[in-house]
């Protein structure tokens, strides 16, 4: 009799728990609701200014506050002309958002408001026990990777986008030089190439074609290519483009000369970075692989040597 009251409490406090969970659920599921008859009405006006916030998305109302917050900081300590660098670059590694320069500018100050918190976490909260040069030459380069880290990976980005545009140019080439022998005119052409080769030059080749096709000139869309990718195969392609068009040369002799002289300068970049190979191969070498190799060959010799001194 008296394990009853017991039971009927816990099965009360269950039940009472059961019923809060789910007055919650079939709130927020109202809510949901709510949400996405708003959504819905996409032609009409809504009054309700709490409304008016529900159709915004919850990442952004609670993200784009912070970001704004944060990218302002960025452009007030940030020394002049670097936002429209950084802007550049985002567009020459295929980032021509216009929200993207903000994002960048607010994990700029995030990485280096991080420093200081590094210093802290470095010698007050969680010491590695180390002392002297080595613990400070960690510090050291977690802070340097901190404030250089976002720089260097967008230049990253842009050359191995600018790699990718060099190395793919030749085989487009020839598909553009295919085309337009078949008959196809240069627009046409190259529009089967976007829609035949994926990569980024195709994505080039299909802002270049959506621009004229909006109302500007073959000329001025190749030139805002050209300064999009910064690649030189790339000017030159747009600069004998340009030029058959001024003095009438035909397109499909101009486009066979440029994929043999485009080919002819893939196998020399592949030629240069094979010889660039050993010399970059060295700095692991002496400091990675011949330390251990002396351990290994020299070490025993050492050994004998202190062995037959000392006795």
């Amino acid at each position: 009799m008296s394990e009853l009251p017991l039971e009927l409490l816990v099965g009360g406090v269950g039940l009472a728990i059961g019923l809060v969970i789910f007055f919650f659920l079939w709130q927020a599921e109202d809510k949901a609701v709510v949400r996405e008859s708003l959504r819905q009405l996409d032609g009409y006006e809504v009054e309700n200014l709490r409304d008016q916030e529900l159709l915004v998305p919850l990442a952004d109302r609670a993200f784009k506050p912070v970001l704004a917050g944060l990218t302002g900081l960025g452009r007030r300590f940030t020394p002049v002309g670097y936002v429209d660098q950084v802007k550049l670059k985002l567009v020459r590694a295929g980032n021509a958002s216009a929200d993207a320069a903000d994002r960048f500018l607010a994990i700029r100050v995030i990485t280096v408001a991080l420093v200081p918190v590094w210093f802290i976490v470095h010698y007050g909260v969680a010491p590695l026990g180390m002392e002297g040069m080595l613990n400070h030459a960690i510090f050291g380069m977690v802070a340097f990777a901190l404030i250089v880290g976002p720089d260097a990976i967008l230049n990253r980005n842009v050359e191995e986008r600018q790699y990718r545009l060099r190395i793919q140019l030749p085989d487009v080439m020839d598909l553009l030089v295919i085309s337009v022998e078949a008959g196809l005119g240069f627009e046409q052409a190259i529009d089967r190439v976007v829609q035949s080769v994926p990569g980024p030059l195709s994505e080039e080749f299909g802002r270049m074609l959506g621009e004229t096709r909006a109302g500007s000139t073959r000329a001025d869309a190749m030139r805002a290519m050209e300064q999009r990718t910064d690649v030189p195969e790339l000017r030159s392609f747009v600069m004998a483009i340009l030029q058959a068009d001024t003095f009438g040369v035909s397109i499909g002799r101009v486009l066979r000369s440029q994929a043999d002289e485009m080919r002819i300068k893939r196998r020399q970049l592949a030629q240069e970075r094979a010889m660039k190979a050993p010399v970059k191969m060295m700095v692991p070498m002496v400091f990675c692989i011949f330390p251990a190799l002396f351990v290994v060959v020299i070490g025993p010799a050492i050994i004998n040597i202190r062995d037959n001194f000392s006795s």
